[in-house]
């Protein structure tokens, strides 16, 4: 697997989100951080910014690497998974549009962060970065309401995997993935899941063979109807009262 630091940068190239090649026409500006600048000021954003691409599996960082930028995912979807020291692999998480990566600038990444699927990312040097947040204190105030929410995931994840059942560690997982897709306008009642069983398994702290059998038992209650790529949710809000959110 390789990682974008053991290739020489690219150079910009307009993301194909944007009409025109502009930042101020980006399909994920309002859901992003992006959302608290003026035009003008997106366009001091947009000369930072560097567009890239991953395809399935391919790494935007790597666990221990140098921290050297921050990143605005577009579209698709991205991993975020740490090897802890028995070797075995915790999934943190998963970023999907409008999510801001690297906001906490560690010298170096806690995380691995792969794309899921075809993934489309604005990449921007920490340095530069840092000093246009210094210079726009409504961009700062998002930031730190971008952080708020990182936070409320983790405290969610933290109560995911303290005293839930396997059953409802799974709907819990597919209502707040449903809540997700809901804050970036992805309103449907066949919910995506970009990533494997054994993602989820990692994720929520069980085994592939658990997640399986509670899939197929939601699937059996008709609360879901398992499809191809995803599930297509039958009863939301029994499947919302069995997760308890």
């Amino acid at each position: 697997m390789l990682s974008l630091s053991e290739f020489p940068p690219a150079g910009p190239k307009a993301c194909r989100h944007r009409g025109g090649g502009h930042c101020n026409e980006c399909k994920v500006r309002l859901v992003s951080v992006c959302a608290a600048l003026t035009s003008d000021e997106l366009d001091d954003l947009e000369a930072l910014s560097q567009h890239v691409s991953l395809g399935p599996r391919e790494a935007l960082f790597s666990q221990e690497g140098r921290a050297d930028a921050v990143y605005n995912v577009t579209e698709g979807a991205i991993r975020l998974s740490r090897l802890l020291s028995d070797g075995r692999r915790h999934v943190m998480g998963f970023a999907l549009p409008g999510d801001f990566l690297g906001l906490s600038m560690p010298e170096r990444h806690s995380l691995t962060a792969e794309a899921l699927m075809p993934t489309e990312v604005c990449r921007f040097e920490r340095r530069p970065f840092r000093g246009l947040v210094s210079d726009k204190p409504n961009l700062l105030d998002r930031l730190y309401e971008r952080a708020g929410y990182e936070l409320m995931l983790a405290e969610e994840q933290m109560i995911l995997l303290s005293r839930r059942t396997a059953e409802e560690k799974v709907a819990c997982f597919l209502v707040g993935l449903r809540r997700r897709y809901a804050r970036i306008g992805r309103i449907s009642v066949t919910l995506e899941l970009p990533m494997g069983r054994q993602d989820i398994a990692d994720h929520l702290g069980l085994t592939i063979e658990t997640v399986s059998r509670m899939l197929t038992h939601l699937d059996r209650a008709r609360l879901i109807l398992i499809v191809p790529g995803g599930v297509r949710l039958l009863d939301a809000d029994r499947l919302e009262r069995l997760a308890g959110i």
